[in-house]
């Protein structure tokens, strides 16, 4: 939000908000005007926390699933004890293969020939994004199980963090232990 005081045409003291709605000292139609704003400023970011506490999931022929934290809660969770930048660190979550066939993506057999090709896009927040390889994810082909986090020692991942994160035991670097994890999309690679 943002105030600035501008003088109106008639020289009197004029009080811009939101850009477009101005008020003066002896006016009082605008105050509806000011509720008004302040109930579209309230909704847009109760809808943009809304958006956040989801994941949505691509299927490689364009089907998307929505899961929400509490669909995601709600799965079996497996702690994996990790060193985290030098802190040793329990994270608790669903594994990635269960969030992907909770939203429909077929593992196990029927990831064979072309389908084999097919990476996952992970995709945080700010925009940044990490790929996998599906086979990665899949109980049948990895010997470790990559996590889709939801909370660090116990306690619910904070705003930074969560309300997801990748976490992949057995990386070297754990450049792609995205953090604030917003959509999972598979995509085939030709």
């Amino acid at each position: 939000m943002r105030y600035f005081l501008t003088r109106s045409s008639a020289g009197k003291p004029m009080t811009q908000f939101c850009g477009w709605l101005k008020t003066d000292e002896h006016s009082s139609r605008y105050f509806g005007r000011t509720g008004a704003c302040l109930f579209l400023l309230f909704l847009f970011f109760g809808i943009a926390t809304a958006v956040a506490q989801t994941l949505t999931v691509t299927t490689a022929d364009g089907r998307s699933a929505t899961l929400t934290v509490a669909q995601i809660s709600a799965a079996a969770h497996v702690t994996i004890a990790a060193d985290d930048h030098g802190a040793q660190t329990k994270f608790e979550g669903v594994p990635l293969a269960t969030v992907l066939t909770m939203a429909g993506i077929q593992l196990g057999d029927s990831l064979r020939g072309a389908r084999l090709t097919e990476v996952l896009l992970v995709t945080a927040a700010d925009g940044y994004k990490v790929s996998f390889a599906l086979a990665e994810a899949d109980p049948v082909f990895a010997t470790r199980e990559i996590i889709l986090a939801d909370k660090r020692d116990g306690k619910p991942l904070d705003a930074k963090e969560g309300p997801f994160r990748i976490v992949a035991p057995g990386d070297k670097r754990p450049a792609r232990w995205i953090r604030q994890v917003t959509e999972l999309k598979v995509v085939a690679v030709k």
